[in-house]
């Protein structure tokens, strides 16, 4: 008997049907599954040449029956489905389109279906052609000869896709994506879908599995026990991430979305929870997520709110989990390959620097993945330039002040920002590392003044004024009390430092000469007899241009100082030392032999010792050498290259003359 459907067959077409023989399948398995199949099977006959001659989808399920067959087939988008009771959240026909799927790639689909009906079964079949789609033909019902109720759809006149289509490996990833979810969750229930008597794997799917079991009880003391399965796909599954919940005969009898569907992180997921908690309560009234029966039920109940905040709770850790194990790394890879990350050298300070910064970009992608996503590279690249400029500072703490005003942070997630923004302190690294290079720099700036530029290079112009913005070089722990200052004026400076007395006091010597730099501290050292006291060790240095050879003349002029400062009343104390450096480029032979001679007293480069006095001679080359040996450790460390500095200074348009003089010693002063 052929019928009319209630539309015709321009409508069919302009109404949204699959786009793509894989969904177009799928619609047909769907159907199977709506019947409440166990079982959907997918066959397909093809000639030696790959050419398609039919399609049958298979299964198991409830049939048609004939006494509504003018309901379900003759109205469209208006399934039965949809109007009579709906036994589960995962019922997918309920617009009645599916049936009319086979026209993207076939010219004839065939039902035969078997049916239970007054406790007989009965079979009949219902044909359809592409062409014309608003109508059917049906067969009339008879006595089946089978003992099981199903049907099967067989498609025919393929055009447009070969048995190639149906056998490649895009087919079985498409077919796993959509429905194993739906396979996973009924899988104690014997469901299958299998090709070609090959059932459908969709294992490889599962990345992260994890089982746990809680019991709750409620308030008049009964408990029950909840298995609860998490799952996290490999890729997008079913329509949405959802709760799903299982009476006892592991039966869904509902399902509630999750916190994460608007995520952007690609974290796909579903829970399944099964309980005999659940069996109190209808199947059905399930549409769409709207949960008049269940969930209106169970809106106040106590079980369900612990079970609730239970659920949360697992997939927020879960979602974390993700997030730092690879969601984060992944968007960190994807940050450097578009170049967002500022500059970083390839040496082992600037890669700190580096991997610091990465660490604070994952830490904000897991509180708030919203935070990076989503944004263009320009965007991006300012906002981790801008991240990057604060971890060089003291400000770095701010960065969590920063995040708040932009998204809401829990407690737990705020204490793990702040936790990784303080741990490094990397400030202070920063700071310290940048001061051990910039030292190195002084010192290679030195060498050019005093090596490269000897010829050009005077004492008072450049050397001095290297050396008083640098006089650690003598001493990491010392006061600069004056620098190329006359020795009347030293009195004064100096007791100011040492016993922070201000006074105008003057040495009372008319003598022109004055020490280059004078350095002094104070220090409280043991005593076995007073326990402790406060020792003053000074410095004074005499430099001399890197043309002048150190001998008897120079050692005098130190000898003068030394025997103005033992006339001097104030300058006498027992708890007084000093020390005079005397530093050129080369030493005579006069020097030499004062080494040998004061060799016993173990001391490198001491040329003279009387009491609390004791003086040192040694070239700008030993100077350098004692500051390398002491911060090797260091040097290796950051990789430092003394040729960037002569590129440097090449780049300046630094040439080897007076004027260079001037520019290396200035140059000094920036750093």
């Amino acid at each position: 008997m052929i019928n009319k459907a209630n539309v015709t067959n321009a409508s069919i077409e302009s109404a949204g049907l699959p786009k793509d023989y894989k969904q177009a399948i799928a619609e047909y398995i769907w159907n199977g599954f709506d019947a409440k199949a166990s079982s959907v099977r997918i066959h397909f006959k093809a000639n030696k040449l790959g050419y398609l001659d039919q399609i049958t989808i298979e299964d198991n399920g409830e049939g048609i029956p004939y006494e509504t067959l003018h309901a379900s087939f003759g109205n469209f988008l208006d399934s039965l489905k949809k109007r009579t009771f709906q036994r589960s959240s995962y019922t997918k026909g309920k617009k009645g389109k599916g049936r009319f799927s086979f026209s993207l790639f076939a010219t004839r689909a065939t039902w035969r279906t078997v049916y239970r009906h007054d406790n007989k079964l009965l079979a009949y079949q219902v044909m359809m052609e592409r062409d014309r789609k608003d109508e059917y033909e049906d067969t009339a019902k008879k006595i089946s000869k089978k003992n099981s109720t199903g049907t099967s759809v067989t498609l025919a006149g393929i055009f447009g896709i070969t048995a190639s289509s149906l056998t490649h490996q895009t087919f079985f990833d498409y077919l796993a994506a959509e429905f194993g979810w739906f396979l996973f969750l009924n899988k104690d229930n014997g469901y299958t879908l299998s090709l070609q008597e090959k059932p459908l794997d969709y294992s490889h799917l599962i990345l992260e599995k994890d089982m746990v079991q809680w019991s709750i009880s409620g308030r008049a003391g009964n408990t029950y026990t909840f298995k609860v399965t998490y799952l996290r796909w490999s890729d997008h599954i079913g329509d949405k991430y959802y709760y799903y919940y299982l009476n006892s005969d592991k039966i869904e009898v509902a399902k509630d979305l999750t916190s994460y569907n608007n995520n952007a992180i690609d974290f796909h997921h579903s829970v399944y929870v099964e309980s005999s908690f659940f069996d109190a309560f209808d199947q059905g009234t399930v549409d769409d997520g709207i949960h008049d029966n269940l969930f209106s039920q169970l809106s106040h109940h106590l079980i369900f709110k612990k079970l609730n905040t239970e659920l949360k709770q697992l997939l927020h850790r879960k979602q974390k989990k993700y997030i730092k194990e690879r969601a984060a790394d992944e968007h960190l890879l994807t940050i450097e390959k578009n170049g967002s990350l500022p500059h970083f050298s390839n040496n082992r300070y600037d890669q700190e620097r580096k991997k610091d910064l990465l660490l604070v970009v994952k830490e904000l992608y897991c509180v708030q993945p919203k935070i990076l996503k989503g944004l263009k590279q320009e965007q991006e690249k300012t906002f981790i330039g801008f991240l990057n400029l604060l971890l060089d500072t003291d400000e770095r703490e701010n960065i969590l002040t920063i995040v708040e005003q932009v998204t809401r942070l829990s407690t737990t997630e705020r204490e793990e920002l702040c936790l990784v923004l303080k741990k490094t302190n990397f400030s202070r690294i920063v700071e310290t590392i940048k001061l051990i290079e910039n030292r190195f720099k002084v010192i290679e700036l030195l060498r050019t003044l005093v090596f490269d530029l000897k010829r050009f290079t005077t004492e008072r112009d450049h050397i001095q004024r290297v050396i008083e913005e640098n006089y650690w070089l003598f001493g990491e722990q010392y006061h600069l009390a004056s620098a190329d200052k006359h020795f009347e004026y030293l009195l004064s400076a100096y007791l100011f430092i040492i016993d922070g007395i201000e006074t105008k006091q003057r040495i009372n010597y008319h003598w022109k000469r004055r020490p280059d730099i004078f350095l002094c501290r104070k220090n409280t050292v043991p005593d076995r007899v007073d326990n402790e006291y406060q020792l003053e060790e000074n410095i004074m240095v005499e430099l001399k241009r890197p043309t002048v050879t150190l001998g008897k003349e120079q050692l005098r002029q130190v000898d003068d100082y030394l025997d103005l400062l033992m006339k001097e009343d104030q300058f006498n104390s027992q708890t007084r030392t000093w020390k005079f450096y005397l530093v050129s480029n080369k030493i005579d032979a006069y020097m030499e032999k004062q080494y040998a001679a004061f060799k016993d007293k173990g001391k490198k480069f001491l040329v003279h010792q009387s009491g609390r006095y004791e003086i040192f001679a040694l070239t700008w080359d030993d100077l350098f050498r004692t500051f390398e040996i002491k911060h090797n450790y260091l040097l290796d460390k950051l990789e430092f290259d003394k040729n960037a500095i002569q590129e440097e200074l090449q780049l300046k348009n630094i040439t080897l003359d007076r004027s260079s003089s001037d520019k290396v010693a200035s140059q000094t002063m920036t750093i």
